[in-house]
């Protein structure tokens, strides 16, 4: 290390953390200097993008972005591909706070302004109170065994979620279990789809994926509200990714080791101490350890969210190009379409592989409702102990972590138990508000991660330029949305 470069990180040693702050003091408290742990290897750290992924392949993957395949060809699967990168870049952001400091994305954006902290609340649990997932696991339950009442099984799925959650030792552990089983079985199916369903000329047609670069359908034939969803839902989307902080934060990455994991109030001891973190030391060997740790977690992300998103999202839209394109199967991408879509698939290949097309979606949809109880009173938890109840005893984050992920099921059945039914165009109405919501925090990661962080480890170059991208990119497609929404409000209302 040269004179000049040890002279710049003695400066950065003299400060106080809250220095990277403007106004950091008034909303959370310092964030004491101390030594970042040791990377670990790659093996030993597998989890959280392996459920961040398995929270993706859900209705963006199995539903919409086939649905539009089947009706414009692959020529689209290009955005999806652009899409999931962006994601892969957005979520390396939100982790490179946590791994500098042990705190999570949302906590860094308080310290700038106090109020993201219950607009966060509020952007996690308004999309996604609604059963839509579950339900949707449910209804194409009903397409294997024949029929049976929806809103009564929905109800019991998410009262078995909910204790699922309650009586494990340590929550994360319980969720990295069942996702790494979802990708397991969403791997097996897709194979089995390569050998058994896709056939040669559809597989000759997708590089039309690459020529078709930049050109977007027909909006009479995909809505942008469409449209939008599948570039959310192309990977986790939404409030979801703002979770990898909490996720790699409890499977102890970088100085998450420090803090308490979210364990169960039943069967677990729970940790009272405070949730905010710790900064880096900025000296060569804790700069070192982090390089290490970024390099670890950059490896996890591309393997575990990266690759199986994009594996996942071409193959089952290819698997839908090849059987059912242009068969007109359904007007919307709902799960009408899946249950044509499984009819299809038990003519054209075998009776078999329709039955499994629908046992995966719905074991799938239903794991994806055990992750949305858990991100959302994650987050929740997290913001509400960080922010107003640090000082508490009795409010520990593992107890609002319960509370939350109880009310959403009390709601939830309350929502069934009135004749709502939740319809998967709610779903596609929660990935539009999920996709303004990323253009938000897009805009703050840039704040965050360059005025937030020492020189040393903040983000620049290359890596700024795509979170640039990514609010520019959301933030086009939100307009063009709200646009479009303004629009047919006053060619209704004759104005």
């Amino acid at each position: 290390m040269n004179s000049k470069t040890k002279s710049s990180n003695a400066r950065e040693v003299d400060k106080t953390p809250t220095e990277y702050f403007e106004g950091a003091g008034r909303n959370l408290p310092p964030l004491p200097y101390r030594d970042m742990p040791a990377p670990l290897p790659l093996l030993k750290v597998l989890g959280p993008s392996v459920i961040l992924a398995g929270l993706g392949v859900g209705s963006g993957e199995y539903v919409i972005w086939p649905f539009i395949t089947s009706k414009v060809g692959v020529g689209f699967l290009w955005a999806a591909v652009l899409g999931v990168t962006v994601q892969y870049f957005i979520n390396m952001e939100i982790e490179r706070y946590t791994l500098a400091t042990g705190e999570t994305a949302v906590a860094g954006f308080v310290r700038f302004w106090r109020p993201w902290g219950i607009l966060f609340c509020i952007f996690a649990v308004v999309p996604n109170m609604w059963p839509g997932w579950a339900t949707s696991g449910v209804t194409i339950f009903t397409f294997i065994v024949g029929g049976g009442n929806v809103t009564l099984i929905t109800i019991f799925v998410l009262i078995a979620s909910g204790l699922t959650l309650t009586v494990s030792p340590v929550v994360y552990k319980t969720l990295e279990k069942a996702e790494f089983f979802k990708i397991g079985l969403t791997i097996v199916f897709l194979i089995v789809a390569i050998f058994a369903a896709i056939n040669a000329s559809a597989w000759a047609d997708l590089p039309q994926a690459v020529t078709n670069f930049g050109r977007l359908p027909d909006s009479n034939v995909i809505p942008i509200s469409l449209m939008l969803s599948a570039l959310v839902f192309a990977g986790a989307g939404g409030v979801n990714n703002l979770v990898q902080s909490n996720w790699i934060r409890d499977k102890g990455f970088g100085m998450g080791a420090y803090v308490p994991k979210i364990v169960s109030p039943i069967t677990g001891e729970e940790a009272a101490a405070p949730v905010t973190g710790s900064m880096i030391r900025q000296d060569e060997e804790n700069l070192r350890r982090f390089r290490g740790w970024w390099r670890v977690a950059s490896q996890e992300q591309f393997v575990s969210f990266w690759f199986i998103c994009i594996f996942s999202i071409v193959i089952f839209s290819t698997l839908a190009y090849s059987t059912v394109f242009g068969t007109n199967l359904s007007g919307e991408a709902n799960l009408g379409f899946i249950k044509s879509e499984g009819e299809a698939l038990k003519r054209i290949v075998a009776p078999w592989f329709g039955t499994f097309f629908w046992v995966f979606g719905s074991i799938s949809l239903m794991l994806v409702a055990l992750g949305v109880l858990d991100f959302v009173a994650r987050l929740v938890a997290d913001v509400l102990k960080t922010v107003y109840l640090l000082q508490s005893r009795r409010w520990t984050e593992s107890r609002i972590y319960f509370l939350v992920v109880w009310s959403m099921i009390v709601v939830g059945s309350l929502i069934l138990l009135s004749g709502l039914n939740q319809p998967l165009i709610l779903l596609v109405l929660a990935a539009c508000l999920n996709g303004m919501v990323m253009f938000v925090y897009s805009i703050l990661l840039i704040q965050l991660n360059r005025r937030g962080l020492p020189e040393a480890i903040r983000v620049k170059g290359f890596r700024l330029g795509v979170l640039c991208f990514a609010v520019l990119f959301y933030g086009f497609f939100a307009g063009w949305l709200i646009v479009v929404q303004v629009q047919s409000y006053f060619s209704a209302s004759g104005g």
